[in-house]
């Protein structure tokens, strides 16, 4: 998605892309998130197992809902931290579908703070109040095997200022 910030990944060989493709289908690489979604979650940590079909609709827009007929998509999730109207989660990726965070989230009634498509725009709009202007996700780590050396790689990025600063707000008005 182009609005989640954080760690990106980027092949500059066509062998390391190959490679690190195949890595991916072969659900090798360890991709966590933070998510910030509305709502108190009630499970500490879980799966959300809920197959995805993509489709395109007229106008080159692609929309994703949760469909038997649809590719595998797991997530799962564990609670970083409880607000008074929402939770900041970790998210890890077994399976790498479009949209995967932000419909499995909705569909777990806790849709992404900031989410225009998926999204609660009552809940988006109390946000704006304490100044998040974007969706809150963020790739937070991602761990894999270089595609050429075979040694473990770890990249990790910090949570940006302005959803450190969204979290601040958060904990100051419980």
């Amino acid at each position: 998605d182009r609005d989640t910030s954080g760690c990106l990944m980027i092949a500059r060989k066509r062998a390391a892309l190959k490679a690190l493709h195949g890595s991916m289908l072969a659900q090798k690489i360890d991709k966590q998130y933070l998510a910030l979604v509305r709502g108190r979650w009630a499970k500490g940590r879980g799966t959300i197992n809920a197959p995805l079909l993509k489709r395109t609709v007229a106008s080159g827009e692609r929309v994703v809902r949760a469909d038997a007929s649809g590719k595998s998509a797991i997530t799962h999730y564990q609670i970083e931290e409880s607000f008074a109207a929402a939770t900041l989660m970790r998210v890890t990726l077994e399976t790498g579908r479009t949209h995967q965070i932000r419909v499995h989230s909705q569909l777990a009634g806790h849709p992404l703070a900031g989410d225009s498509k998926y999204g609660d725009e009552l809940f988006n709009g109390q946000l704006r109040e304490v100044g998040l202007n974007r969706m809150f996700l963020h790739a937070a780590t991602l761990r894999f095997r270089h595609p050429l050396s075979g040694k473990q790689v770890t990249v990790e990025a910090p949570l940006p200022e302005e959803l450190t600063k969204v979290l601040a707000r958060l904990r100051a008005v419980q």
